[in-house]
């Protein structure tokens, strides 16, 4: 199997993360390359017709796309439990389906940042953006502790990755400020081997 894969990008993170946890990682070779919206990776489209990483090519089937698709994959493949069943299911797809949300709204700021021109850039929208991020960083602290503390899953992985692509490209904002049982929690997961091992570089 070959992953289409940046080393930056938060959703390839969680990949790469589902990867070490359930020890698949020697299954998968890296395909790396930076791609952008304006500038996809050569080759990606006709593996990815969305022209988004991460991709995960496979010589049994079509190749996979989307994040939430893979690590599902991945999970399955390993029979890892990380999306669990039953009731908790749906908790997990809905915690993972929420840092996907900070994932966007993230990504959308650090779009606005780079890409568009000076002149053409609004404020208004970047704010709307962190207004969405702060939001469900404060929905997590005061509902989702309880969850967030319990045994390993997809939802946790998820935003984990979410917060720590926060942190690389939008430091500055604190996300932390109000979310002290969520930052306390972040700080000692951001210390599993797994996250340590992928750490975006500096600088990228």
């Amino acid at each position: 199997m070959q992953l289409y894969y940046s080393p930056t990008s938060p959703y390839v993170r969680k990949v790469m993360i589902t990867l070490h946890e359930t020890g698949q990682l020697d299954d998968v070779t890296l395909i790396e390359g930076s791609t952008k919206p304006t500038n996809p990776l050569s080759g990606l489209a006709a593996q990815n017709p969305l022209m988004k990483i991460p991709a995960l090519t496979r010589a049994d089937g079509p190749t996979l796309y989307d994040s939430r698709v893979i690590c599902a994959f991945f999970d399955d493949r390993a029979q890892a439990g990380l999306y669990a069943s039953g009731s908790r299911r749906f908790e997990i797809m809905t915690l993972e389906a929420t840092a996907d949300g900070i994932l966007d709204a993230a990504l959308l700021m650090t779009y606005e940042g780079k890409l568009r021109p000076e002149e053409a850039r609004w404020d208004d929208w970047v704010e709307a953006q962190w207004t969405k991020i702060a939001s469900a960083c404060a929905a997590l602290d005061s509902r989702w502790m309880g969850h967030l503390n319990g045994p390993l899953d997809m939802g946790q992985i998820a935003v984990a990755c979410a917060l720590g692509y926060v942190d690389f490209r939008h430091d500055a904002r604190n996300w932390r400020k109000g979310c002290d049982a969520l930052a306390k929690w972040y700080a000692e997961f951001a210390q599993r081997p797994s996250m340590l091992a992928t750490v975006p570089p500096e600088g990228m």
